[in-house]
């Protein structure tokens, strides 16, 4: 990538990747993402506990705090703050990430992934703010996406393996998670010995969770590919209400939903500790 840049283009990115301003945007862009999941978490429990009518998934969260006083603000705010996590991403795919190997291609491509999807996250959440509405639910729109793919040359192969990425990832997620690969990551030596063991409860916890739901729904996606049948595909609401169909019933159900809200609380432990 950089030999398509020139070297002054390379110094001025430089520059602007390990600004203050840069910075800023990251860990805006770090605590909105924990606000969401926390969001989102907290719908899901309420699920587990009986109330069905919630929509635990991004649209869910925006609806309910776009009610509260001073919803409105906030809802740009996170949208804002996710359009920084975006920009931040594309730095480090441009220009490489902090630590020894943020230069290597598999961080910057993985890098580029994850700005592209904040960027989209970013662009439903300030539509959202402007007033759009998006069109149906995150399962409603996991199945049109679907079935769109279905009707494609070599459909069942594509969705298939777009099913199987997604589980791949989630499993990619919560391993990760769980052997604390995101001490690299932390200042932990600014830390107090407390501190590291709560942010290690947070972050093992809730990426395992988060991890999970991936994983599940990768594997709807899959399910759906065999079976060509769209309706099989479920989004962030569907797949966290089939864990209350597992043999753990609703308790199960409430584990993932707490992970999520700890993820969302780790993630503002990032935005305060984080190596950027």
């Amino acid at each position: 990538m950089n030999a398509w840049v020139p070297a002054w283009g390379r110094r001025r990115a430089r520059q602007a990747a390990g600004s203050p301003v840069m910075e800023a945007a990251a860990r805006w862009g770090l605590a909105a993402r924990g606000s969401l999941y926390f969001m989102v978490g907290a719908l899901a429990l309420r699920i587990a506990f009986g109330d069905r009518g919630e929509q635990a998934d991004r649209g869910g969260a925006l609806e309910e705090l776009s009610a509260r006083p001073m919803g409105a603000p906030l809802v740009w705010a996170l949208g804002i703050g996710l359009a920084g996590m975006a920009v931040w991403r594309l730095s480090e795919a441009l220009v490489g990430a902090s630590g020894p190997d943020g230069r290597k291609a598999r961080k910057r491509l993985l890098s580029t992934a994850r700005a592209a999807f904040y960027t989209f996250v970013a662009f439903s959440v300030l539509s959202f703010a402007a007033g759009v509405k998006a069109s149906g639910s995150s399962d409603q729109q996991s199945r049109d996406v679907t079935s769109r793919a279905l009707e494609l040359p070599a459909g069942q192969w594509l969705v298939g393996l777009g099913g199987l990425a997604v589980a791949g990832a989630g499993v990619w997620i919560g391993g990760r998670a769980a052997l604390r690969k995101y001490h690299k990551h932390l200042k932990r030596s600014s830390m107090s010995r407390r501190t590291r063991k709560a942010i290690d409860v947070l972050g093992v916890s809730g990426g395992v969770a988060r991890g999970a739901v991936f994983a599940l729904a990768g594997g709807f996606v899959m399910q759906a590919a065999v079976e060509y049948d769209p309706d099989e595909a479920k989004g962030f609401d569907d797949t966290l209400r089939a864990f209350a169909d597992a043999p753990a019933g609703p308790w199960l159900l409430a584990a993932i939903a707490a992970g999520l809200a700890l993820f969302g609380l780790f993630s503002f432990a990032l935005a305060r500790w984080r190596r950027v």
